[in-house]
C-alpha cells in the first residue's frame, strides 16, 4: 500500500502546487484518487477509465498519476462463464469452493447474466478467504500506465506526464488474483507472473516510452533488510523525498508549459463569452433529448422557414409572431428548444457562411437580477445584434419561474411589434395562464408566417406549441435502453411495475430516475415498489445515496449545488465539505485526536458524483467548467428537503461566503468540536483546530508580470450573491462594494455592466447613506464606461482622478483611495494624485427614464417632495411616479367608472401632493402613507394652481378663484376662505392659526383659521400680483415679492390692526415678470428668477446680494439655490446643459450634463433632480454639486506655475491681477496677491524669499514670508524678469528700451544692458546675463552691463536656435544651431567644442529645448506625437511615440525621466464620448523607456511644471490646478510625508470658510527708473 505517500502528496505537495497554479495560470488543480471499491465491477472499471480520459483531454497541463496498490479480495460481479472458469482453477490448484459458491449468486438482471456477491455477507467473505492472499499490483499499474500512455494521440499527452514507481524487494505479490483480473478483461487461461508483469512493464513498456516520447519517469527500488523489512524511517525518508521531487518537477512543468488561453476563459467581452458558454449549455442540454418529440417539426418548421425568409429578404416586418411553446413542468420543454437552436445555429451558418455568429442566444439571468438590469440586457440584444444579414432568434426560457415575479413587466418592456430579422420563442409553463395571455396582449397585431404549417396551433397574437407527455411505451423503450447502456435489465416481471409506473407518470426526467431505481434490483429479491411521481423519486434516490454515502456528505453536498448562483467545480465542493464541520467530524475517529490538516477523502466525493452524474449538468460559466442541477425540480425537492428554514440557508451561505472571501486559505486553521473520548463517555467536546487546505481567494491571480493577471471569475460571479442572501450586507457593501480590488476584477472580466447594476442596487442596503457613495462610484464607472471597457487597467487612474473633490463629503471612499495608493506602493512606480483639480461638471448618481412606450409624449407638469417622490404628468394624461428608493419611473393610472381617468397637473407640498384629472376631480395622496388615493371632492372648471399643506389640512387655491378650500384629511371636510381678487399664493404660520392670501390685484389678506374670520388686508403700491409671501415671525414681519420681481416690507405685530408698510424696494432696469422664485429659510437668502437676471436678497436685512445678467441671446428659464447657498442652478432655454455658478465670483463653474432638453429643476432633502422634456430624470447629490462649485479655482486659464525649493507652497497666475499662493499639504489657496493690472510674468527667487511679478509694464517685488509689496517699481519698460541664482538681483527684460540689473532689497539699478537679448538666461554663477541676438549667443556681465562674451557659429549661414545654461557646470552652455551641430561653449574662456551633428531626421524646437541640470539629457522636440531626447553621455538618439499629439513636455531636473501631456486621438471613430479624446499625462523613465504611469486629465491643461522627480504641477484653462506624485522604485521607494498627508487633509474645509487672503499692493511705485 501506499497510504503514507499519497498522504504525503495530498497533504504538502498538492495544496502547494493548486496555489501555484491558481495564482500563475488561474486554474484549478484537481485531485482524483483511484475509486478503490471492496467490490470492483466492470462499471466501476470503465468510470476510471473515464476519468483517465478527462484528465487526457480536458488538462490544460501536466497530470499525475498516483497508482494505489488496491487490496480486493473478490470481484463484486462475473459473468457466468468467467464464474464458471474461477471455480474450475480454484479446484485445480487444491481451493475449495464451498465458500465462494455460498458467497455469490446469480443476478439475472445484469447484462449478460452474472454472479455478484452477496452484499450481506462482503465482510464475512473477506474473513474467510484472508487466507489466500490475494492482492493485485502489477496488473492495475501496468494497465493504467498502458491505458494513459499507450496512444498519446495528437496532443502528444506523455510530455505532459510524471511516473514515479517505487518498488520494495521485500514485498512479494499473489499469483491468484493477477490471473482472474486478466482473464476479466482479456478472457486469457493463462497469464504471467505478476513479477513478469512488472519485469515487461520497467523493462520492455516504459523504455520504449521513454525513448520514443522522451517521458519523464522515476523508478526506484529499496533493498531492505530481511530481518526489519521495510521500516517506518525508510518509508517516511521516502515520502520526504517523494514530495520534494513531485514539487519540483511539477512546477517545473507547469511553468515550461504553454498554456493556451482560451477565448472564454479570459476574455472581456461578457456577450461574446457568455454567447459561447450558452452554445455549449445547448449541446450539454440537447443531449438528454432521447425521444424524438412531434412537437419539435413544429418548432423547427417556424424557425427554419423564418430563417429562410429573412435571408432572402422576403420577411416583412413588424408581422412576425412570437413563439410561445407551453407544457406541464418536466415535460422537455428546455431540452427541446436547446435541440432546435443548435439546428438553427448549423443553419444559418450553412445558409450565409460569411458571417459567424447569427443565432445568438440571450444570458443565462442571474437569480438575484433586478428588473431594469433585465429590461437593459435584453434591449441591449434587440438593439445591438439583429439585422437583416445577421439575425437574432431570442429564447427566453423560465421567464416564468423568475422568482420576483418578473415575467409581465418584461413582456410589456419587449418592442411591438418585434423589429426586423428578430425571432422571438419563450417556454411557458401551461400552469402560468396569465403569462400566455400577456403575450397574446402585447403581440395584438402579429401574424403567422404564410408558409408554416395548417397542424399548428393558432392563437392571436402568438404561434403555440403545446407540448404534452410522450408515450408510455416510448418511455418504456428509453428506460430499457438505459439499462442496457448500464449494463442491466428488469426481468418480466419486474416489467410490470415498471409499466404501471409510467403509466401514472409518463415523463422523461421520471423515467431518468426509474433508472437509477431499477438499476439496484436484483433478480431474487421478493419485495419491490417504485415511487409515484417525479418528486417522490428524487427523495428516494437521495434516500438511497445518503444509506450508501452518509448523511452529513449527501446532504451538505446537495445543499452546496442548489444555494450557488451558478454551480460549483468538484474542487469547490472539495473545498466546501471539508470546510463544513458536520461533514468533517464524520471522518474523525472516536477518542482520536485528528490530523492538524484534514480534508474530505476525495474518493468519497467522487463515488458520490458518480452516483448523482445522471442528474448533474456540466456547464462552463465565466470560464470554469461547474456542475449544476439538469431540471430545476431537483433543487426543488433538495430545498424542500435539506433548506426548508431560513436558519439552514443562511448557514450554507455563510459557508460559502467564508470559502469565496479566503477566510481559512493560506493556513488559517478552522476549529471543529470533537469528542476527545470514547462513546460511552458522555463529556464536553473539544475544540481543535485543522487547516482544511482551501485555496486562496484573490480577485485576480496575478502572475510574473505586475500589470497582468487572470480575474477569479469564480470569486466576483459568487461571493456578493452569497453576501446577499447570508443578510452580511454590512460586509457586502463595505468589504466588496467599496473595494477597488473587487471592482478591478470585474472591469477586468468585462462585467463592469454587472458591477454598476451591483452598486445601484438598492434593496437591503443597511446604509441609506452608503448608497450614495455607491451611487457615485457607478455614475464614475458609468461616465467612463467606454474607457474602461477598452483599458480595464485605467479604473485605479479613472477613480483617483474623479473620488478627490468628494472626499470631504464621503469620508468613507477615503478608504477607496487609500488602496489604490498601496497598489501603487506595492508595485513601486505609478503616477498618483496628490491635489485634484477642481471638476468642472459632476456625475450624476441616478438616471431613471419612463417605459419606452412615452416616446413622443413630453411632460405637461413635474412636482417632487423633499422625502424623495416625484410625479411626472405627462401630455397624454399619464402619470408617473419615481421614489428615491426604486430605480424605475414607474407608471400610475386610475379608473373611474370603468374609464381609465386622465391626469392634467399635480402640486406639492410637504409630504403630500395633488394630482387633477381632465373631468375636473382631485387626489390627495400621502407620500408616507400607503399608495392609496383620496379624491377631494371640491369641484371647479378651473385648474389647479397650488396648496399648502400644514399638518392633515390642505389649502387649495385655483388658477382665476377668489376663494381658499381648506381639506382636513382626518375628516375629509371641506370649508373655504373668500378674498377679494383672484388667489395668486398662499402661506400659513408655523402654529397653524393665520393664513395668508397674496393675491392677482397686489393684496394680501390675512385670515384666522380658527375662526374662520379675515383679520385684515394690504396692498402694494404698483397693485402687481403676488408672487410669494415670505414670513418673518420672529421679527413680525412680513415679505411679499410681486411678479416683477419688486418687494414690500410690512409690520404685523399686531394681529388685529391693519398691517403697517415698512419699505418698498423696487428692482431697477428693464422690468420682466419673474420665471420662478426660491427661497432659503435657513440660509436667510431670497432668489428671484426673471428671464434676464437672477437676482439674490439677504433676507435678514432685505438688502439686494447681487443681480447676475444672461449671456447676450440667452434667457433664464428657471434658477435654484444649492442647499448652502454658496451656488444657484440655472437653466437656459435651448441649452441642455445645468449651468452652476458660484455666488461669490458670480462665475460658472460647473455644467450638469442632461440627456435631453431640460424641463424643470427640483430640489429635493439632498438631491437636485432634472426632468426633461421627455419624462427622464436625472438626480445629483446636493454635497457633491457643492463640493466641485466650491473647489478652489483661478478665474482664467492657469498660464504659469512656480514652486518653491521646499515644496510645500506654490504659486500661480492666470493673467488677471491675482497671483495665487498654495498651500500643497492643504491643497487650499493660502494667499493673494493683488495688482493693479494684468500680470504678465512672475518670478521667485531660488531661496524663496522673494516673489516678483510683472504688471502692465511694472515690477512688483513680494516678501513672501509676511506676504508685503515692498517694491513697486516703474519706468522700466519690462517684457520680462529674472531673478539671479544668488537670490540678491534681479534681471528686467525690455525689448525697446534698456534692460536692467537691480538689487532685489531696495531697487537701485546696478547697471544697464543695452541690446537686446531674447531668450534670455543668467548664469549659474550670477555674473553673465546669456541670450540670443541676430543669429548668435551673447553674454552681458552683470556688473557693467557690457557685451563681453559672444558665440557665433562657423558658417556664416548658420545661427543660433536654442541654448541652455547648466547648473551643476556653471561655466558651460549647450548649444544648438540651425544645421543641427551640437556645441558646448565655455563662457568665460570662450572655448568651443563641436560635439556632434544630429541626423537629418531629428531636429530641435526652440519651444521644447530642455536640458538637464548636468546637461547629460536634452529634449529636442515633441512633434509628430514622438518625444526626441538626446542622451549626451552615451551619445544616443532616443524616440519615444507617445498616445497623440503633446501639448507640453519636461524633463526633469536630473534627466531621468520625460513627463508629457497629449491628446490622444481616438480609436473608435463612431465613438462620441469625450473620455477617449481626454489629455493625457505621462512620465516616461528615459533609462529604459518605460512608462513610469499616466493619468487622465479630466480638462484642457495649459501648464507644466516639474518640480525635482517626484512632482508634476498642471495648470487648466478653468483656472485649476492640479497635482501628482510620481512613484517610482529606482528613485523613491516611499512617498513624502507631503504626499501622505494630502489624503487625509484634501478638501476638509469648505474654500468658503478658508478663502485665500487679499494681499493689497502699494497704492503707487516707490521707485521709479529713468
Amino acid at each position: 500500500d501506499s497510504i503514507v505517500e499519497r498522504r504525503a502528496l495530498r497533504e504538502s505537495v498538492f495544496p502547494k502546487l493548486r496555489e501555484h497554479c491558481r495564482c500563475t495560470l488561474g486554474l484549478d488543480v484537481r485531485v482524483s484518487k483511484h475509486i478503490t471499491f471492496h467490490m470492483w465491477t466492470v462499471l466501476q472499471q470503465r468510470m476510471f477509465v473515464k476519468l483517465i480520459t478527462e484528465c487526457r483531454e480536458s488538462s490544460a497541463g501536466p497530470f499525475l498519476l498516483v497508482n494505489k496498490p488496491l487490496s480486493i479480495i473478490l470481484p463484486a460481479q462475473l459473468e457466468v462463464s468467467e464464474y464458471q472458469l474461477l471455480l474450475q482453477e480454484s479446484q485445480q490448484v487444491g481451493i475449495s469452493t464451498r465458500k465462494l459458491e455460498r458467497v455469490y449468486q446469480r443476478d439475472e438482471n445484469t447484462i449478460p447474466p452474472s454472479y455478484g456477491l452477496r452484499l450481506l455477507h462482503g465482510h464475512t467473505c473477506h474473513s474467510q478467504v484472508t487466507t489466500l492472499k490475494l492482492k493485485m499490483y502489477s496488473l492495475i499499474l501496468d494497465a493504467d500506465l498502458r491505458f494513459a500512455l499507450g496512444n498519446p494521440g495528437d496532443r502528444d499527452i506523455a510530455k505532459r506526464c510524471l511516473i514515479y514507481i517505487h518498488k520494495i524487494n521485500a514485498l512479494n505479490l499473489s499469483f491468484f488474483l493477477s490471473f482472474f483480473l486478466q482473464t476479466a478483461t482479456d478472457h486469457l487461461r493463462t497469464t504471467p507472473t505478476d513479477g513478469q508483469m512488472f519485469s515487461e512493464l520497467c523493462d520492455t513498456f516504459l523504455p520504449a516510452l521513454i525513448t520514443s516520447c522522451q517521458l519523464l519517469v522515476y523508478t526506484t527500488t529499496t533493498e531492505c533488510d530481511r530481518r526489519h523489512g521495510y521500516t517506518t524511517a525508510r518509508r517516511r525518508s521516502y515520502a520526504e523525498s517523494l514530495c520534494q521531487q513531485v514539487h519540483f518537477d511539477l512546477v517545473t512543468l507547469i511553468n515550461s508549459w504553454k498554456v493556451v488561453e482560451t477565448g472564454d476563459s479570459q476574455l472581456c467581452d461578457a456577450l461574446a463569452r457568455e454567447q459561447t458558454e450558452q452554445e455549449e449549455l445547448c449541446d450539454s442540454l440537447r443531449r438528454f433529448y432521447d425521444i424524438s418529440r412531434p412537437e419539435e417539426a413544429k418548432v423547427r418548421v417556424e424557425v427554419f422557414l423564418w430563417m429562410v425568409s429573412n435571408v432572402i429578404n422576403t420577411l416583412n416586418s413588424g408581422t412576425q409572431c412570437p413563439l410561445v411553446l407551453t407544457g406541464g413542468p418536466c415535460t422537455g420543454k428546455t431540452v427541446l428548444l436547446a435541440h432546435c437552436a443548435r439546428q438553427a445555429s448549423g443553419l444559418t451558418r450553412k445558409c450565409e457562411p460569411t458571417s459567424r455568429d447569427h443565432v445568438s442566444v440571450s444570458s443565462i439571468v442571474k437569480p438575484d437580477i433586478s428588473l431594469s438590469e433585465l429590461k437593459d440586457i435584453l434591449s441591449s440584444l434587440l438593439t445591438l445584434l439583429p439585422s437583416t444579414s445577421q439575425p437574432l432568434v431570442l429564447i427566453l426560457d423560465g421567464l416564468d419561474q423568475i422568482e420576483n415575479n418578473f415575467s409581465l413587466p418584461v413582456i410589456e418592456s419587449l418592442p411591438s411589434p418585434l423589429p426586423p430579422g428578430v425571432k422571438l420563442i419563450l417556454a411557458v409553463s401551461s400552469k402560468r395562464a396569465h403569462v400566455l395571455q400577456a403575450v397574446k396582449l402585447h403581440y395584438p397585431q402579429c401574424s403567422p408566417s404564410h408558409c408554416v404549417s395548417e397542424e399548428r396551433e393558432k392563437q392571436p397574437g402568438c404561434v403555440c406549441v403545446e407540448m404534452g407527455s410522450p408515450d408510455r411505451s416510448v418511455c418504456v423503450k428509453m428506460l430499457s435502453s438505459l439499462l442496457s447502456r448500464s449494463g442491466r435489465k428488469v426481468t418480466s416481471g419486474q416489467q410490470v411495475l415498471v409499466n404501471q409506473a409510467l403509466t401514472s407518470c409518463c415523463l422523461t426526467l421520471y423515467a431518468r430516475l426509474l433508472h437509477e431505481h431499477t438499476s439496484l434490483w436484483q433478480s431474487d429479491e421478493a419485495e419491490l415498489s417504485l415511487p409515484d411521481g417525479v418528486h417522490s423519486s428524487i427523495s428516494a434516490l437521495l434516500d438511497h445515496l445518503e444509506r450508501k454515502h452518509g448523511s452529513s456528505i449527501v446532504t451538505r453536498a446537495v445543499s452546496y449545488l442548489s444555494l450557488s448562483r451558478t454551480g460549483l467545480t468538484e474542487a469547490e465542493l472539495a473545498d466546501l465539505l471539508s470546510s463544513d464541520d458536520r461533514v468533517l467530524v464524520e471522518y474523525v475517529r472516536q477518542g482520536e485526536s485528528p490530523s492538524s490538516s484534514m480534508r474530505v477523502p476525495q474518493i468519497d466525493l467522487e463515488t458520490l458524483l458518480l452516483d448523482l452524474r445522471r442528474f448533474l449538468i456540466r456547464r462552463r460559466v465565466a470560464g470554469s467548467s461547474v456542475l449544476f442541477w439538469v431540471n430545476r425540480h431537483l433543487k426543488l425537492v433538495v430545498s424542500k428537503r435539506y433548506l426548508d428554514t431560513h436558519q439552514v440557508r443562511t448557514e450554507i451561505h455563510s459557508e460559502m461566503v467564508d470559502y469565496f472571501c479566503g477566510r481559512w486559505a493560506c493556513g488559517n486553521a478552522k476549529p471543529l468540536l470533537v469528542n476527545p473520548k470514547s462513546e460511552t463517555e458522555d463529556d464536553a467536546q473539544m475544540k481543535v483546530y485543522i487547516d482544511r487546505q482551501p485555496p486562496s481567494q484573490p480577485f485576480v491571480f496575478t502572475s510574473s508580470s505586475k500589470d497582468v493577471g487572470r480575474v477569479n471569475f469564480r470569486k466576483v460571479v459568487e461571493l456578493p450573491y452569497h453576501l446577499q442572501l447570508s443578510g452580511k450586507w454590512h460586509e457586502m457593501e463595505h468589504k466588496l462594494l467599496m473595494s477597488l480590488n473587487f471592482h478591478e476584477a470585474m472591469v477586468r472580466g468585462g462585467l463592469l455592466g454587472d458591477l454598476v447594476a451591483m452598486l445601484e442596487h438598492r434593496e437591503g442596503s443597511s446604509q441609506v447613506l452608503l448608497s450614495r457613495q455607491k451611487l457615485l462610484l457607478a455614475s464614475i464607472l458609468k461616465s467612463s464606461a467606454c474607457l474602461l471597457q477598452r483599458s480595464p487597467l485605467h479604473l485605479a487612474t479613472v477613480m483617483e482622478a474623479s473620488l478627490p473633490p468628494y472626499l470631504k463629503d464621503f469620508p468613507i471612499l477615503e478608504g477607496y483611495v487609500k488602496e489604490i495608493r498601496n497598489e501603487r506602493r506595492k508595485r513601486e512606480t505609478g503616477l498618483g494624485v496628490v491635489l485634484c483639480p477642481a471638476p468642472s461638471s459632476v456625475p450624476s448618481i441616478q438616471y431613471s427614464k419612463c417605459d419606452g412606450k412615452t416616446t413622443g409624449v413630453s411632460v405637461a407638469e413635474a412636482a417632487g417632495t423633499e422625502c424623495g417622490t416625484v410625479a411626472l404628468i405627462m401630455d397624454d394624461g399619464s402619470a408617473w411616479v419615481w421614489k428615491s428608493s426604486e430605480c424605475d419611473v414607474v407608471q400610475r393610472s386610475l379608473s373611474c367608472e370603468q374609464k381609465e381617468l386622465k391626469f392634467a397637473g399635480v402640486k406639492s407640498s410637504g409630504h403630500f401632493m395633488l394630482l387633477s384629472t381632465h373631468c375636473n376631480k382631485l387626489f390627495l395622496w400621502d407620500i408616507t402613507g400607503p399608495q392609496v388615493l383620496l379624491e377631494v371632492k371640491d369641484q371647479t372648471p378651473n385648474r389647479l394652481e397650488g396648496f399648502v399643506a400644514w399638518q392633515k389640512t390642505l389649502f387649495v387655491w385655483w388658477k382665476n378663484e377668489t376663494f381658499v378650500s381648506v381639506f382636513d384629511t382626518s375628516n375629509e371636510m371641506l370649508t373655504h376662505f373668500q378674498c377679494q381678487n383672484s388667489i395668486t399664493c398662499l402661506v400659513c404660520s408655523t402654529n397653524g392659526f393665520y393664513l395668508y392670501c397674496g393675491q392677482e390685484d397686489g393684496g394680501v389678506s390675512i385670515f384666522d383659521i380658527e375662526a374662520s374670520s379675515l383679520l385684515g388686508t394690504c396692498s402694494n403700491s404698483n397693485h402687481n400680483a403676488v408672487a410669494l409671501i415670505v414670513l418673518c415671525e420672529d421679527k413680525g414681519g412680513m415679505a411679499c415679492v410681486d411678479k416683477m420681481g419688486n418687494i414690500t416690507l410690512w409690520d404685523l405685530a399686531a394681529k388685529t390692526q391693519t398691517p403697517r408698510l415698512v419699505k418698498e424696494t423696487f428692482i431697477g432696469g428693464k422690468s420682466k415678470t419673474i420665471s420662478n422664485i426660491d427661497y432659503s429659510e435657513e440660509n436667510n437668502t431670497l432668489l428671484v428668477c426673471q428671464s434676464h437676471q437672477v437676482t439674490l436678497w439677504d433676507t435678514s436685512d432685505w438688502e439686494m446680494l447681487d443681480q447676475f445678467l444672461v449671456s447676450r441671446g440667452k434667457t433664464f428659464t428657471q434658477a435654484l439655490l444649492s442647499h448652502g447657498c454658496h451656488l444657484f442652478l440655472a437653466l437656459l432655454d435651448t441649452c441642455a446643459l445645468v449651468l452652476v455658478w458660484r455666488v461669490s465670483t458670480g462665475e460658472c463653474v460647473l455644467s450638469l450634463e442632461t440627456n435631453k432638453q431640460p424641463h424643470t429643476l427640483l430640489k429635493m432633502a439632498s438631491d437636485v433632480i432634472c426632468v426633461t422634456q421627455n419624462g427622464c430624470l436625472t438626480l445629483w447629490d446636493s454635497e457633491i454639486i457643492d463640493a466641485a462649485g466650491t473647489a478652489p479655482k483661478m478665474r482664467s486659464g492657469v498660464r504659469e506655475v512656480l514652486v518653491e525649493q521646499t515644496g510645500e507652497w506654490f504659486y500661480t497666475t492666470d493673467g488677471s491681477e491675482a497671483v495665487w499662493r498654495w498651500d500643497l499639504e492643504a491643497g487650499l489657496p493660502h494667499d493673494n496677491f493683488l495688482h493693479d493690472g494684468p500680470v504678465e510674468k512672475l518670478c521667485l527667487s531660488p531661496n524663496g524669499v522673494h516673489l516678483v511679478s510683472l504688471s502692465a509694464g511694472e515690477i512688483y517685488v513680494w516678501l513672501t514670508d509676511t506676504c508685503q509689496n515692498t517694491l513697486r517699481i516703474s519706468g522700466g519698460r519690462s517684457t520680462d524678469i529674472l531673478i539671479t541664482p544668488n537670490n540678491n538681483f534681479g534681471v528686467s527684460i525690455s525689448e525697446q528700451g534698456l534692460s536692467r540689473v537691480w538689487k532685489l532689497t531696495h531697487g537701485n539699478i546696478v547697471c544697464s544692458i543695452h541690446p537686446h537679448l531674447s531668450n534670455a538666461q543668467v548664469s549659474p554663477e550670477s555674473t553673465f546675463l546669456i541670450g540670443h541676438h541676430h543669429g548668435d549667443l551673447l553674454a552681458a556681465s552683470l556688473w557693467s552691463g557690457s557685451i563681453s562674451k559672444r558665440f557665433s557659429c562657423v558658417e556664416s549661414s548658420d545661427h543660433v536656435v536654442a541654448f541652455h545654461t547648466l547648473s551643476e557646470h556653471p561655466g558651460f552652455v549647450v548649444v544648438i544651431a540651425a544645421s543641427r551641430t551640437v556645441y558646448t561653449w565655455k563662457v568665460v574662456e570662450e572655448t568651443v567644442c563641436r560635439q556632434f551633428q544630429l541626423p537629418s531626421m531629428f531636429h530641435c524646437q526652440p519651444r521644447d529645448f530642455q536640458v538637464s541640470t548636468d546637461g547629460s539629457c536634452v529634449l529636442l522636440s515633441t512633434d509628430n506625437e514622438t518625444i526626441e531626447i538626446l542622451d549626451v553621455h552615451q551619445v544616443r538618439l532616443c524616440s519615444f511615440k507617445t498616445e497623440g499629439t503633446v501639448i507640453k513636455a519636461c524633463l526633469d531636473k536630473t534627466g531621468g525621466y520625460a513627463v508629457y501631456m497629449s491628446r490622444p486621438a481616438s480609436l473608435d471613430k463612431s465613438c462620441t464620448c469625450s473620455v477617449h479624446t481626454r489629455p493625457v499625462l505621462t512620465v516616461v523613465r528615459l533609462a529604459d523607456g518605460e512608462r513610469v504611469g499616466s493619468v487622465l486629465l479630466c480638462k484642457t491643461p495649459s501648464a507644466l511644471v516639474v518640480f525635482e522627480q517626484q512632482w508634476v504641477f498642471v495648470g487648466f484653462e478653468d483656472g485649476s490646478v492640479g497635482v501628482y506624485h510620481v512613484l517610482d522604485g529606482l528613485i523613491n521607494s516611499e512617498e513624502s510625508i507631503r504626499g501622505k498627508a494630502s489624503l487625509n487633509n484634501e478638501f476638509r474645509q469648505c474654500p468658503f470658510d478658508s478663502a485665500p487672503l487679499n494681499w493689497l499692493p502699494l497704492a503707487t511705485p516707490n521707485v521709479t527708473w529713468p
